[in-house]
């Protein structure tokens, strides 16, 4: 179901709380958000759609990722960016990973591990902000 965009930033700034089972149906409605917003969005955390767990998705190109309790295990590469996000106006400064090794749980509930560069690390990471209530 396409959800409304949350722009509270009281309710973003606040961590979200690991997903369970009883989830899946966030990652479908992260899915029909961002496939609503395809043309200014790339990624989505769910408490964007306001849903305080850490589930995120991504998009990778071709394919879209959701993400349930996503964990970044390894990061090289430091960089400067300016990020805009969906649910905030503007553009604001932060510190990147070129490279980053994210593990999590699937729709399956299986645990994965995914190597990511470039891109597709920048938006996981910016997602998995909104997961942790950084506010970028």
């Amino acid at each position: 179901m396409i959800k409304p965009i949350m722009k509270d930033v009281l309710f973003l700034g606040q961590k979200s709380e690991p997903a369970t089972k009883a989830d899946l149906q966030v990652g479908i409605d992260l899915q029909d958000t961002l496939a609503a917003h395809r043309e200014e969005c790339v990624g989505m955390a769910a408490n964007m759609i306001g849903i305080k767990k850490r589930v995120i998705i991504v998009n990778m190109g071709m394919i879209d990722i959701v993400m349930f309790n996503p964990v970044i295990r390894k990061k090289s590469g430091a960089y400067e960016t300016e990020e805009g996000c969906l649910s905030l106006t503007g553009v604001r400064k932060t510190t990147r990973y070129e490279k980053i090794e994210v593990e999590y749980l699937d729709q399956n509930w299986k645990k994965q591990k995914m190597a990511l560069s470039g891109w597709s690390a920048q938006i996981c990471q910016h997602e998995m902000d909104h997961c942790d209530g950084v506010i970028i």
